[in-house]
């Protein structure tokens, strides 16, 4: 009987292992928070108050070590395409309204929509600023927010210009009431509560991708007053404006916070949390003072965003612009743990495709790599090959614990990122031999860009 018992218990210890190596296909929540600087939320310890997130670091992967491009639209591109945002232009390594997609550009959106996933788009797009540049046109099924940048929270707005009104769904301009953060995460909600019916055509579930980018806490920074409430007994400076300025930005951060604690909230309740794989990231660091250039009436933000004990913020190519707040949850299938190893925004196409198994991805050329066992820690951490993060002020190649970054002016730069996380000792005065061979790399890396704007580009507002 022990005998058979024991059997049955490494029978059922396999099939164990086995289901969890093969997943069912999950349904793809990706959060991308805009301008989240390093020390802005409670896992590192810093000012704002993020109880949802940081459960969700407990119980998920903290990625610890995730990379994105120093600046909104390139992160966005990278991440939706597995490829470095240079292939598509020298527009597309900085913020633009323009398209920075070439029209049939394969996506991670289309690509599971081929698969059979429901494709939703909610947030900031920021890949073009015309309804025919915006996510319809890119594999989502629908989209809502705005097809710019950032927005005032309570107009909606976007800067002066052609663009200013923005608020769109599905391409079609919509005037609505309310706060930025709240309406994004409330249709996001309603997306979430509405997957949970959602059927193949053979009658079975039918898995979903939601990518909800916030336009929170990128500038203006503002938030209803509840969550100003949360830090009525803290003073951030003595200066009044100083204060208020940093009052917003907490509040702002703990908004988002709340709004991620719903998502999770309606995923539990409509018994769709362990199907689901929620990956959370920032398109770059933060900034520590700005500002408001968008029409509204939210104040300048003298004291905003932190980023340290990371050197630099966002724009630039330091480990405070480019190294950001990260995580990945998956009850059941993603043990709680802190992944160090490097992880890319355009790594993660390659990764969900080779998880879920994903058909006719060949011939993408894709820059990212598959990095789901070192997220998972069951295989080698190494990256597969150097990583580089293009900028208009030059270029930044990752190999093993070195970083080098070229400059189109000035010096190179070289940190031993193991020994000097915080890029405070250069050396590349005494390693002249690792500066040639990283140097040669970013050379050989800026072959594959674009080096021309697209010539029906040229001339569209940007």
């Amino acid at each position: 009987m022990m005998r058979t018992l024991a059997v049955i218990a490494v029978i059922v210890c396999q099939w164990t292992v086995v289901a969890a190596e093969s997943p069912p296909r999950p349904n793809v929540l990706l959060i991308v928070a805009d301008d989240l600087g390093w020390s802005d939320v409670g896992w590192h310890g810093g000012f704002g108050k993020t109880p949802h997130m940081d459960r969700l670091v407990r119980e998920g992967v903290e990625l610890d070590r995730h990379y994105v491009q120093p600046v909104c639209t390139p992160t966005r591109a990278a991440l939706l395409t597995g490829r470095y945002p240079g292939r598509f232009g020298p527009h597309a390594i900085a913020p633009s309204n323009r398209r920075a997609l070439p029209p049939g550009t394969a996506t991670l959106a289309s690509a599971l929509k081929t698969a059979g996933y429901a494709t939703f788009q909610v947030g900031k797009w920021h890949l073009g600023s015309r309804p025919e540049w915006g996510p319809s046109h890119y594999g989502f099924d629908h989209s809502y927010g705005t097809l710019t940048g950032a927005a005032d929270p309570w107009n909606h707005k976007y800067r002066r210009g052609p663009y200013e009104d923005t608020w769109h769904r599905d391409g079609v301009r919509v005037d609505e009431d309310g706060n930025a953060t709240e309406l994004v995460a409330a249709e996001a909600v309603q997306r979430i509560r509405a997957g949970a019916a959602l059927r193949d055509a053979a009658g079975g579930r039918q898995p979903w991708f939601l990518y909800v980018a916030f336009h929170a806490v990128h500038t203006p920074v503002d938030a209803p007053e509840q969550f100003k409430r949360l830090y009525d007994d803290v003073r951030f400076d003595t200066d009044p404006a100083k204060h208020d300025s940093r009052l917003r930005m907490a509040a702002m951060v703990s908004q988002l916070d709340a709004k991620i604690g719903e998502f999770v909230a309606a995923l539990d309740e409509t018994g769709q949390r362990r199907d689901t794989l929620i990956v959370f990231t920032s398109d770059n660091g933060g900034i520590e003072s700005l500002k408001n250039a968008y029409v509204g009436k939210v104040p300048d933000s003298p004291l905003n965003s932190e980023n340290d004990p990371l050197r630099g913020q966002k724009n630039t190519l330091w480990e405070g612009g480019v190294r950001v707040c990260a995580f990945a949850n998956w009850p059941g299938f993603l043990a709680p743990r802190q992944c160090k190893s490097v992880i890319h925004a355009a790594d993660w196409f390659p990764t969900l495709a080779g998880l879920l198994k994903l058909e006719r991805v060949e011939n993408l050329q894709w820059d990212g790599v598959d990095r789901w066992m070192a997220i998972t820690g069951s295989g080698d951490a190494v990256r597969q090959k150097p990583l580089c993060i293009v900028h208009a002020s030059g270029r930044a190649v990752f190999d093993g614990e070195w970083k080098l970054i070229v400059r189109k002016k000035g010096p190179a730069e070289l940190y031993d990122l193991t020994g000097d996380p915080f890029e405070q000792h250069d050396r590349a005065a005494t390693e002249p031999a690792l500066v040639e061979q990283l140097s040669a790399i970013a050379t050989a890396d800026a072959v594959s860009d674009v080096p021309e704007i697209p010539a029906d580009l040229k001339d569209a507002p940007h």
